[in-house]
């Protein structure tokens, strides 16, 4: 089971910044989760919400902004021990993970199917060179779909966060996915032996108990997302 830091690493660094990728890369964990969006220039950037006003105190919508008007906001604010982080470009992020084993980009949602595609064949381009330890996530089945209609060489994976558990394998199957990414609260054990009997990889988001994460390992999970990934490290003996 591969330790992935979520966001980067969430509970011990500023989320879904360059600065809390390098902090997990020198670790010696070679797994993240990130979020990706597209801004109105088209420009790929990593960032969970649309709204700023969470991670930097200003309340500022996201898609409003132009790449070029990122630096005005600090994704390290409530981090006080660190400096300025401005909100990275996916190009910038995968200068740091060259060496990375596996990386689970997840593609929020988006308004149209023009969009999902016009997304995902940005996605491709920035994403050349990393087909062996990409796999594209998403809830937003029109990201699947596009991939699918791209005939995408990447890896995806069916994101699930809500009680349709007993539909999501079949779909992940029909999207043509690799994986399932369950919510933590939804993963029985049932349900992952049905996900591994269905041939499909597994992550598991977000597990922050150490307990649970040793149950999880015991059951063979693939991947266990957490934004403690130190902590994990640790108690489950994987450091290098």
């Amino acid at each position: 089971m591969r330790i992935i830091g979520h966001r980067g690493a969430r509970g011990e660094a500023p989320e879904n910044t360059l600065a809390g990728f390098q902090y997990i890369h020198d670790l010696g964990i070679r797994a993240v989760e990130f979020d990706v969006r597209q801004l109105k220039d088209d420009e790929l950037i990593i960032m969970h919400d649309d709204n700023f006003l969470r991670t930097t105190g200003t309340d500022q919508k996201l898609y409003d902004l132009k790449s070029t008007e990122l630096k005005a906001y600090n994704q390290a604010n409530i981090w006080m021990d660190w400096e300025k982080q401005i909100t990275p470009t996916l190009r910038q992020s995968l200068n740091i993970m060259q060496d990375f084993e596996h990386i689970e980009v997840e593609v929020k949602a988006v308004e149209t199917e023009e969009h999902a595609e016009k997304l995902v064949i940005e996605l491709e381009k920035q994403l050349k060179g990393f087909e062996n330890t990409a796999v594209i996530t998403s809830f937003d089945l029109k990201i699947h779909q596009a991939l699918i209609q791209q005939n995408s060489h990447f890896k995806h994976g069916l994101l699930i966060e809500d009680d349709i558990q007993d539909k999501a394998i079949e779909q992940a199957l029909a999207l043509k996915c690799c994986q399932i990414g369950w919510m933590n609260q939804l993963a029985t054990d049932q349900l992952l032996k049905a996900t591994q009997d269905a041939n499909l990889a597994i992550s598991i988001w977000t597990v922050n108990d150490i307990e649970r994460a040793k149950k999880l390992r015991d059951l063979g999970i693939d991947g266990l997302i957490t934004d403690f990934p130190k902590m994990m490290q640790v108690a489950l003996n994987q450091t290098k």
